[in-house]
């Protein structure tokens, strides 16, 4: 499998017979940032499928839906918070067509789709994380599901957060996943590893890739030189810049 790291939590997982793209947006949607990672050009008839874990900006981007002009195999797979009404596509000049190739998701469900088995965890923010098992491989995307404890957010948000972030992790204890893309985010201060640490810690993941750094790197480096074990730690991959590829 190749994975590439397009920007913030964007990852594209290319299989055998697949393409899939997890919380794609334009680099110049959110404000103060320019991300400038790229989705490479594929073959018309590619089979691609878009995951989207929730509305938020930084993880959703409306003009993926315009893709079917170029994919006609294209499908996509949205968070229910993701409201896409007949008007908003009119609206915006979307094809009304494009809802009978999304697949919306619910929090704490399954589906099947095509050859794909989906299962989504509950996020500790807003929407979904999924777990995809598809050609022989299990992947998952946390989308905005971490350890969100914040400085000065009191002990009883912070200990719900914490509860239900664990209860979700615990899900994907037994699972075989290959690739986890898991935010490590640097705004959260001397908490920034909370969420990763714990992730490592209760699955057995062979190839974990941080996200939601806001183009800031440098805690990897960071993270790393506080694992004693050196086999896990190993499992930690090492991103540096935007568009960069990994071959699993």
């Amino acid at each position: 499998m190749l994975v590439r790291f397009i920007h913030h939590s964007c990852f594209v997982a290319e299989t055998d017979s697949k393409v899939l793209i997890f919380d794609y947006f334009e680099g110049d949607r959110v404000n103060g940032y320019h991300f400038n990672g790229k989705i490479p050009e594929y073959d018309r008839n590619t089979p691609i499928y878009m995951f989207a874990s929730h509305s938020h900006r930084d993880h959703f981007d409306m003009d993926i839906l315009r893709w079917t002009e170029k994919y006609p195999n294209i499908k996509y797979i949205l968070s229910k918070d993701i409201r896409i009404s007949p008007n908003f596509l009119k609206k915006h000049k979307i094809d009304p067509k494009v809802r009978e190739r999304i697949l919306f998701v619910a929090p704490a469900a399954e589906y099947e789709l095509d050859d794909m088995k989906i299962r989504t965890l509950r996020s500790t923010d807003a929407g979904v994380a999924y777990y995809v098992q598809t050609d022989g491989t299990g992947i998952y995307h946390a989308g905005d599901l971490n350890m969100w404890v914040w400085d000065g957010a009191g002990d009883l948000i912070n200990g719900q957060v914490k509860s239900l972030y664990r209860s979700q992790i615990r899900k994907l204890e037994e699972l075989p996943i290959e690739a986890a893309f898991v935010p490590m985010d640097p705004r959260l201060g001397r908490n920034e590893f909370l969420g990763i640490d714990y992730f490592m810690k209760n699955t057995e993941c062979e190839h974990v890739f941080p996200m939601h750094m806001w183009q800031d790197y440098s805690g990897i480096a960071r993270y790393k030189k506080r694992i004693t074990n050196r086999d896990m730690a190993d499992r930690i991959m090492d991103i540096t810049e935007e568009n960069q590829q990994f071959i699993l």
